[in-house]
């Protein structure tokens, strides 16, 4: 955070400030989290009341809260509505001068990968904000920017959206210079009806741009957003018309792909070959806005390590046993990109294979056909052992024996537990296991069992409340 007199923050937000005070720490919504010289913002909600934690806050160090309503012994900025203004702050606070040269990102999938790079790319040219994890909605990018710094030079922002009219809502609050498009697939098809309902919805990122749009040209539906905004447009792909154009790319035998751009070679931390169009993106993106050395971005992609938790994470355990939690979520493409990872991971090495995968969710009437899709998919893959788990991940379980699965081939359990249970009993040294669902299933707790199991005897895994 920017220090700023919190009466400065009260003429935004068209308030009167309670005290002569100076912001010198973050806005949190979280009284647990405030430091001393905070600023605390009392969000509503359905369970709790930010409100009933100002006091706390205060207690804490917060110099005052942002509330909807006066509290007694609490020094209050009172407003209307404290999530917009918690938004209003943001704005204004991003924007002050010098304002970061801020690079936007969507898609259905690979978001939170992408940014990931892209701030520790842009972190060797500047002092880089990103946000920590998936903070991409309407409360999310607000805090994210709301911690910028006087001498941040780059923002790396994530663009979420549940339907159309949310990304321009956010962008709204953060405008960004440089907008980028990954890709259309079928996340949250349930609530957009079709793909080019999220097309539709993406785009707008596009129509945001302040000086450029960047697109990814293997995806029609996103190349066509060009038609979107007047600003200048550059391209991304392994076509032979992109303006980043990846050749060469080969895998090695951890999933982890090298390839050529402009004649430099980029050799990727990160495992699965979908990471090669992430990349893409991240050079496509700051060669020239931010530099034009392109030895230097390969240079940086290639040092750049997986940063968010359950995204392709990959970890060995004594007995040789591998564990690929990519367990924070799932659509089709996204299951398809980890299980091609998968199998990559044991070709010339006779490992076996084992895939534990839950439901992918908010894929509507398409569900069904969906997960059955993926059942088939992964037999063509010849993955070793297919455990499906929960009820709503039965479609894969019955593409896969409709496939060809037998003898064992694909079982399916009914939860976390009887997941565990199994592979306590299945696994041997050598092992591969990717497990993968959208995060409601809650299957990283198969991972941390398993991993746990490395390390000697573990509890029984309890059923999620």
């Amino acid at each position: 955070m920017i220090p700023l007199d919190l009466a400065d923050l009260a003429h935004v937000l068209s308030t009167t400030a309670p005290v002569d005070a100076r912001v010198t720490a973050d806005v949190e919504v979280d009284s647990r989290l405030v430091q001393p010289g905070g600023l605390f913002v009392a969000l509503p909600g359905e369970r709790v009341d930010g409100h009933d934690h100002a006091a706390a806050a205060v207690r804490a160090g917060a110099v005052a809260a942002v509330t909807a309503r006066t509290l007694e012994g609490v020094p209050c900025l009172v407003v209307a509505d404290p999530l917009a203004a918690l938004q209003a702050l943001a704005s204004y606070v991003h924007a002050l001068d010098p304002e970061p040269l801020t690079i936007g990102v969507t898609g259905s999938s690979g978001k939170t990968s992408t940014k990931d790079l892209l701030a520790q790319v842009l972190a060797g040219f500047g002092p880089t904000l990103a946000p920590q994890g998936s903070f991409n909605n309407e409360l999310g990018l607000p805090l994210t920017a709301l911690r910028r710094t006087a001498d941040t030079r780059y923002a790396a922002l994530e663009y979420s959206a549940r339907g159309v009219g949310h990304i321009a809502y956010l962008c709204g609050i953060v405008q960004p210079h440089v907008a980028v498009v990954l890709n259309v697939g079928s996340a949250h098809l349930g609530e957009f009806g079709s793909r080019e309902g999220i097309a539709r919805a993406k785009g707008e990122l596009v129509e945001a741009a302040r000086t450029r749009a960047v697109l990814n040209a293997d995806d029609p539906l996103v190349l066509g957003m060009r038609s979107r905004t007047d600003r200048p447009v550059t391209t991304f792909g392994t076509s032979a018309g992109a303006d980043v154009v990846a050749e060469d790319i080969r895998l090695d035998d951890l999933g982890r792909a090298r390839f050529r751009v402009r004649g430099e070679q980029v050799r990727l931390q990160l495992v699965g070959e979908h990471h090669v169009s992430n990349a893409l993106a991240v050079l496509a993106a700051v060669l020239g806005d931010v530099t034009d050395d392109v030895a230097r971005v390969a240079a940086l992609l290639s040092d750049a390590r997986p940063v968010s938790r359950w995204r392709m994470e990959v970890t060995e355990r004594a007995d040789g046993v591998t564990v690929v939690n990519d367990a924070y979520n799932a659509n089709p493409e996204s299951m398809r990109a980890a299980l091609k990872a998968l199998a990559v991971m044991s070709a010339g090495k006779s490992r076996r294979t084992i895939a534990v995968l839950g439901p992918m969710a908010e894929l509507g009437d398409d569900a069904t056909e969906a997960h059955q899709a993926l059942g088939r998919f992964l037999v063509r893959l010849d993955i070793g052992q297919l455990v499906v788990v929960g009820e709503d991940a039965g479609g894969i379980h019955a593409g896969a024996v409709l496939e060809g699965s037998w003898g064992g081939e694909s079982v399916h359990v009914p939860d976390v537990a009887a997941a565990v249970a199994l592979l306590r009993e299945e696994l041997r040294p050598g092992d591969v296991v990717l497990v993968k669902a959208s995060r409601s299933a809650g299957l990283e707790r198969v991972a941390a069992a398993v991993l746990e199991d490395g390390l000697g005897d573990s509890p029984p895994v309890e059923p999620q409340r």
